[in-house]
């Protein structure tokens, strides 16, 4: 067994409750965070990535910081984003919007063997962050009649062969049943390969193209994990599913729609769809691949990669600021009017997701709700997006992976618990 397979095994044992996925890996949650995503430190570990030399925290990081924003008024933020390069993290970037102002920050390094801090607001792959903005390009179409949030997916694409059984509704909640094209994991330790998404296989293929519907027909090649709408299991096919069922209805590109729809509209001057593209934009922070190789460690600097293998799903470069422009606008009722949005925000079946989101009870000391979609392509980066209910109070980060190996079963969460605590708790333990 290799250091990849080694760590995703030591990750499984570790975690015995609820199966939670994000991105292209699978891991087990405890109980307390039923309705989290599994992230980007999760998705490291379990691809054998590890992480790099501290660094210290700063709140202007190469990006000119309002006045308001400054590091010195938000201390605990500051100590919370260190906590994670002390763990072992390369860099991390953190914007923070509540009743108090804008706070941004980063901490740990930009690059591996350089001394200069994360840039506050660069670029970064964020994963699947991507699919809220998937589910609500959907949404807007069902609202305007073109797409049924019920019909089956079969009537708009029909070449696919799809089962006639498998609704739109099923694609945005992850209940088709469809083959996970990156690969199944089940249960009782079974895994049927797909497209690989980790390791070695994955390092050495990063840089390779694909299209949607070539995805879209590696999974429809394999057998249907459960009959549509008996069960539920994340799978990147649901989403990429949804990009061409986008494509087809406007007759435009995913990006265009991305662009003419939520983009555009809300000024997201650092976001776009990835498609082929493998370099990041402007300033960003590198991220890292650990591997084992012949017995050796090794180190791959992955900050260029190509997301064409997670089209819809997780090929998205954006920025904090980007994000939190974003999902409170969603949140706040911006985008998608107030039936839909009621129905985006309804947790489905086991994994408690509604479309394209993820809910959190956080506990009456915080509100009760919180909504999320984390993300972490293969390797290398993660983004943290969590919002109120009303948009007004927001959470979004980068975080880069780097060249220390640790064992992030429990630190990861941990860390990001603490994050919540000081945003929506105001510092107090939730519960």
């Amino acid at each position: 067994m290799n250091g990849s397979a080694i760590a995703a095994s030591g990750l499984r044992r570790a975690f015995k409750d609820k199966i939670v996925l994000d991105g292209i890996n699978r891991v087990r949650m405890p109980r307390v965070f039923r309705r989290v995503g599994a992230t980007a430190l999760a998705a490291a570990l379990l691809a054998g990535a590890a992480m790099a030399t501290p660094g210290a925290a700063t709140a202007d990081s190469g990006v000119a910081v309002p006045k308001a924003a400054a590091g010195q008024d938000r201390p605990e933020l500051q100590k919370a984003i260190q906590e994670f390069v002390d763990s072992g993290l390369a860099g991390v970037q953190l914007r923070v919007h509540d009743e108090r102002g804008e706070w941004v920050g980063s901490a740990g390094v930009r690059k591996l063997g350089q001394s200069a801090k994360p840039p506050t607001n660069g670029s970064f792959w964020t994963g699947s962050v991507i699919k809220p903005f998937t589910a609500t390009l959907v949404l807007q179409l069902v609202a305007e009649g073109k797409i049924g949030l019920d019909a089956p997916v079969a009537g708009y694409l029909p070449k696919l062969g799809l089962d006639r059984r498998i609704t739109v509704r099923m694609l945005l909640q992850h209940t088709s049943g469809l083959f996970n094209y990156t690969g199944e994991y089940y249960d009782d330790g079974t895994i049927v390969p797909g497209i690989p998404g980790t390791g070695k296989e994955w390092l050495d293929n990063r840089f390779h193209s694909y299209r949607p519907e070539e995805l879209v027909r590696l999974a429809l090649s394999k057998p249907a994990r459960f009959e549509p709408g008996t069960d539920q299991s994340y799978a990147n096919t649901n989403y990429t599913l949804a990009l061409l069922l986008i494509e087809k209805v406007t007759g435009h590109s995913y990006a265009e729609e991305l662009q003419r729809r939520i983009l555009g509209p809300l000024k997201m001057r650092g976001t776009m769809a990835a498609g082929n593209r493998t370099r990041l934009p402007g300033p960003h922070a590198h991220g890292y691949f650990r591997y084992q190789d012949a017995g050796q460690w090794k180190v791959v600097d992955v900050s260029r990669q190509n997301l064409s293998l997670l089209a819809g799903a997780g090929d998205l470069i954006s920025t904090t600021q980007d994000l939190q422009t974003f999902f409170s606008a969603l949140m706040g009722g911006k985008l998608l009017p107030a039936p839909l949005m009621a129905e985006m925000r309804k947790p489905q079946g086991k994994l408690g997701y509604g479309f394209g989101l993820w809910v959190q009870d956080v506990g009456p000391n915080c509100g009760g709700i919180v909504f999320q979609h984390n993300g972490s392509p293969p390797a290398g980066y993660g983004a943290l997006m969590y919002s109120s209910p009303d948009g007004s109070k927001t959470l979004t980060a980068s975080i880069t992976t780097g060249d220390a190996a640790i064992d992030l079963a429990t630190e990861y969460q941990k860390l990001t618990q603490r994050l919540i605590k000081e945003v929506f708790c105001g510092g107090q333990a939730a519960s």
